[in-house]
C-alpha cells in the first residue's frame, strides 16, 4: 500500500519563511499519564513470512524483489537516502542490533559475541567484542579502525562529509582498541541511552575515511561489504541492483544463488506479477483483492471452474447462432460475432492473469509506522492551541482507523502513542492527554478562542444606526415597503431566468473547482456561495418588503441556516487548506481525507481541498510548511529518544528571521518536551528513560500538532513456494533465510542462467 511517508533521522533541517508564533501551551491534567507500566492492551499483530526451518528451504535460484526505484546513493546516512537504500543494504552490511519482531534492538552474533555498557563514571563507556570471523569481503577483518571513521565521519565536526544525520555520534569522546583487535572501546563525553543505535550499518573504512568516498564513492557502487550477500551490479538504465551469495560470509550461508531488487512503480505492481518478473512486491489493497479472487476463480486445483453441457460450443458462436434464429440478418450477426469475439479474446486474458496471481499469496501485517493528521501551527487560525485541540477531539480516530484496516482484516486499533506502537517496550497510551472525542468540548473550545457559528457574517467594528452615510443612503432609495417603479411580469421572468442560469453556471463552477483538484468544503451548502456568502442580494428580497422592494441601505441579506452554522470570527470564517496525494496508491489518504472534511463540516469548520502531485505533496507542501492540515506518516523506531527529538523539537528561529523546523512540520514544539526529550536520551536505566518518554509523548498529544490516526497497513504478494519472507512488520528480514520451498526457476534469473 503506498502511503506518503517520512523516514526518521534523514532529513535535513529545513527553513520556513516566517516565525512560529509560539506560547505556552494548556497542558490538561496529566495525572496517570506517566510511568505505569507496559500497556496492557498493546499487542503486536504477528508478521507474516511463512516461516520455515533453513533445511526445507531449496538452495539456489534468483528471487525478484520489487523496488519503487534504484536508489540514488547506497550511502545510508545521505540525505537522499531512501527504503531501497536500507533494504538493499540489509543484505550487504553489518547492522550490529536489528530491530526483532516485538520492536526491541536485539544483538547480532554474526557481528558481536557481546557489547555492554562497562563504566557509566566519570564517563560512559561501551565495549564491543566482536566476532572472531567476521571479515569484508576483500578479508580484512571488521575493528576499531572501521567504528573510528565512521565516527569521524558523522560527528558533525567535518563539514566536508555530507551526512543527514549525527545524533549520538557527536556525543563520542574517543574510540579505542581494547585487550586485541577484536575489541573496541567507545568512550562518551555525554551519556547516551540510545548506544545501540550506532554503527548500523557500518560501512568499510574505505567508505567512511575520506570525504570524497563517503559523499561519491558510495552512491552506485560498495566495493567492501560484509553481508550475507555482495554487490555485483546496479544499472539503473534496466532498474535493477542484483546481489550475489558473498562466498567470505561466515554465519549461515544465504540460500538463494541471487537476489535481485527490480525497480516496478507501485501502478505497475500488478502486471509485474502477472508476467512474473517480481516474485516479491508491496502491494495496494486493490491488488490485494485481484490476488483474493484469483485463489476464489481457481478453486483448490488450480483450474478454471467445470462447464456443463454444451461446453464444447464457443460464446461466440452461440451469440451468431442467437441472433440469426431472431431475425436479426447475416452482418448483423457477423457484427455481434466479433463483439462477442473480442469478449472471449478478454476474458481469456483475464483468465490467463487470474492463473497468474493464483500463484501468489497475500502476507499482511501492520507496518511499523503510524498515518497522522499533521496541523500547522505557525500561522493562522492553528497557531491557537485551542483550535488544535478542537479539531483533535472532533475527529473520531476509530472510524478513520476501520476505514482503512476493517476491510483487509487487520487490527483497527488507533495508536495511543507518537514514540512506540502497540507491541514495543513501554508502549503507553497516552491520547488521554488530549481527551476522547467529544463534540461539545470540541466547540466550547472554539467558542473559548472566538470562533462562533455566524461569526463570519459578523464584524467587530459597531455599525451605529442611524449614521449620517446611511441617512444619506436611505433618501436616496426608496423606503421599504414602496412598490417598484418598474419591473411587469415579463421582466421578472426574465430576471428569474437569469438567476437559473447563474445558479446553473455556479454549479458547474463549482463541479470543474473539485475536479481540477481544489475545492472548498463548508460554503457549498445550498443556497450559499463559495465566498460565504448567502447567495441571495439585498436587491432580491428582504423581510418585510414586497417583491422587488429596496431595503435600507447596508442591511444585510438573510443569511441561510448553513451559513449561520459556519464558524467565523471578526468576520472572516475559519477555513483551513487541507493538502492531499493525488496518486494512483494514496486512495485511502484520500478516503481517509474526505471523512476528515466530514467531521469537521458537522461542527462548521471549512476546509479547502488541495490534491497535488504524490512526488511534490512531501517537498512542496509538507516540508515548506505550505498546508494548514495534511496527512503523512512516520516509521515507528527503536530509539524514540534520539529519533523523536528532531520530530517533536520546539523550532528555532535562524539569524535571517527563518525557522529550523528540523524534522518537526507541524512546527508545535515547547521547552519543556524538549527538556524531557534531553533527559531521556541521557538516561541509562531504561525504565527511567521511558517513563520520560511517556511523559513527553503526554504533553505531545495536549499541543495537539500531531494526532496519530491509525496504524498502517502491511500487504505483501509473495510467490506461495517462498519462505521467510513477507510481511515482516517491526523485524528486520532475515536474507539467508530466504528461499523456495522448491528448486524452481522463479522469475527471469539476474544472468539469464540457472
Amino acid at each position: 500500500m503506498s502511503h506518503v511517508g517520512v523516514p526518521r533521522g534523514t532529513a535535513r533541517k529545513r527553513r520556513s519563511v516566517a516565525l512560529l508564533a509560539t506560547g505556552v501551551l494548556t497542558i490538561p491534567v496529566l495525572a496517570g499519564c506517566t510511568s505505569d507500566g507496559e500497556d496492557p492492551t498493546s499487542v503486536a499483530v504477528p508478521q507474516d513470512i511463512a516461516p520455515a526451518s533453513r533445511d526445507r528451504v531449496a538452495d539456489g535460484s534468483t528471487l525478484n524483489w520489487a523496488i519503487d526505484a534504484v536508489p540514488s546513493t547506497l550511502n545510508a546516512f545521505q540525505a537522499d537516502a531512501d527504503g531501497a537504500t536500507t533494504r538493499i543494504t540489509g543484505a550487504l552490511l553489518p547492522s550490529l542490533f536489528p530491530m526483532d519482531a516485538k520492536g526491541e534492538p536485539r544483538l547480532n552474533p554474526d557481528y558481536l559475541e557481546s557489547a555492554k555498557v562497562i563504566e557509566r563514571e566519570p564517563k560512559q563507556v561501551v565495549l564491543y567484542k566482536l566476532n572472531q570471523q567476521a571479515v569484508w569481503s576483500d578479508g580484512r577483518e571488521i575493528g576499531a579502525p572501521d567504528f573510528v571513521a565512521q565516527w569521524r565521519a558523522l560527528s558533525g565536526k567535518d563539514s566536508a562529509f555530507w551526512t543527514a544525520r549525527n545524533a549520538g555520534y557527536e556525543r563520542i569522546e574517543k574510540i579505542e582498541r581494547g585487550k586485541d583487535d577484536l575489541q573496541v572501546r567507545v568512550t562518551f563525553s555525554k551519556p547516551y541511552a540510545d548506544w545501540r543505535s550506532l554503527f548500523s550499518p557500518l560501512y568499510p573504512k574505505e567508505v567512511t575515511g575520506s570525504p570524497g568516498t563517503f559523499n561519491d564513492g558510495a552512491r552506485t557502487t560498495l566495493r567492501n561489504t560484509a553481508g550475507p550477500f555482495r554487490l555485483r551490479s546496479v544499472n539503473k538504465p534496466r532498474g535493477t541492483v542484483v546481489l550475489d551469495r558473498n562466498p567470505r560470509w561466515w554465519g549461515d550461508e544465504a540460500r538463494l544463488d541471487s537476489l535481485v531488487f527490480r525497480a516496478v512503480e507501485p501502478g505497475k505492481r500488478t502486471d509485474a506479477l502477472t508476467e512474473g518478473t517480481v516474485d516479491v512486491a508491496d502491494i495496494d489493497p486493490a491488488t490485494a483483492n485481484s490476488i483474493a479472487l484469483a485463489a476464489r476463480y481457481r478453486g483448490g486445483n488450480g483450474g478454471p471452474p467445470a462447464h456443463g453441457p454444451g461446453a464444447g460450443i464457443t460464446p461466440a458462436a452461440a451469440l451468431r447462432s442467437w441472433a440469426l434464429a431472431h431475425g436479426s440478418d447475416e452482418d448483423a450477426a457477423e457484427t455481434a460475432q466479433a463483439a462477442r469475439e473480442e469478449t472471449r479474446e478478454a476474458v481469456a486474458v483475464y483468465a490467463a492473469e487470474q492463473k497468474a496471481l493464483s500463484g501468489f499469496a497475500v502476507r499482511k501485517s501492520l507496518e511499523p509506522s503510524y498515518t497522522q493528521l499533521a496541523l500547522n501551527g505557525e500561522s493562522g487560525p492553528l497557531s491557537d492551541d485551542r483550535v488544535r485541540r478542537a479539531i483533535a477531539r472532533t475527529l473520531d480516530r476509530q472510524e478513520l482507523a476501520d476505514a482503512v484496516l476493517k476491510p483487509l482484516g487487520l487490527p483497527a486499533k488507533p495508536p495511543g502513542s507518537h514514540l512506540a506502537l502497540a507491541g514495543q517496550p513501554g508502549y503507553k497510551d497516552g491520547s488521554g492527554a488530549l481527551g476522547e472525542q467529544d463534540t461539545k468540548e470540541a466547540q466550547a473550545l472554539l467558542a473559548d478562542a472566538g470562533w462562533t457559528p455566524g461569526g463570519a457574517l459578523r464584524s467587530t467594528r459597531d455599525t451605529k444606526a442611524g449614521s449620517e452615510a446611511e441617512k444619506k443612503d436611505e433618501g436616496e432609495k426608496p423606503a421599504a415597503g414602496e412598490k417598484a417603479a418598474a419591473g411587469d411580469k415579463d421582466e421578472k421572468d426574465e430576471k428569474a431566468g437569469k438567476k437559473d442560469e447563474k445558479a446553473e453556471d455556479t454549479e458547474k463552477d463549482d463541479k470543474a473547482s473539485r475536479e481540477e483538484g481544489e475545492y472548498t468544503v463548508g460554503d457549498d451548502k445550498p443556497g450559499s456561495r463559495s465566498s460565504g456568502g448567502s447567495g441571495v442580494t439585498a436587491q432580491d428580497k428582504q423581510p418585510g418588503g414586497a417583491a422587488g422592494a429596496y431595503a435600507p441601505a447596508g442591511t444585510a441579506a438573510p443569511a441561510p441556516a448553513a451559513v449561520k452554522s459556519r464558524l467565523g470570527k471578526d468576520g472572516k470564517p475559519l477555513s483551513l487548506r487541507f493538502v492531499l496525494p493525488s496518486g494512483p496508491g494514496s486512495q485511502s489518504l484520500r478516503t481517509v481525507g474526505e471523512k476528515i472534511v466530514a467531521m469537521l463540516d458537522s461542527i462548521g469548520i471549512s476546509t479547502q481541498v488541495t490534491k497535488v502531485a504524490d512526488d511534490s505533496y512531501f517537498k512542496d507542501h509538507i516540508a515548506s510548511g505550505d498546508y494548514d492540515l495534511a496527512l503523512y506518516s512516520w516509521p515507528a523506531t527503536a530509539y524514540p529518544a534520539t529519533d523523536g527529538r528532531p520530530i517533536f523539537a520546539k523550532p528555532e528561529p535562524a539569524t535571517d528571521g527563518s525557522l529550523l523546523v528540523a524534522q518537526n512540520y507541524t512546527r508545535v514544539g515547547s521547552d519543556h518536551i524538549d527538556q524531557l526529550f534531553d533527559r531521556a536520551v541521557a538516561e541509562l536505566d531504561a525504565d527511567a528513560s521511558r517513563d520520560l518518554l511517556k511523559q513527553a509523548d503526554a504533553r505531545i498529544w495536549a499541543a495537539a500538532g500531531s494526532i496519530p490516526l491509525y496504524q498502517r497497513p502491511q500487504l505483501v504478494a509473495v510467490d506461495k513456494k517462498l519462505a521467510n519472507i513477507g510481511a515482516f512488520g517491526f523485524a528486520a528480514p532475515r536474507y539467508q533465510d530466504i528461499g523456495f520451498t522448491a528448486r524452481q526457476a522463479a522469475g527471469p534469473p539476474a544472468n539469464g542462467k540457472k
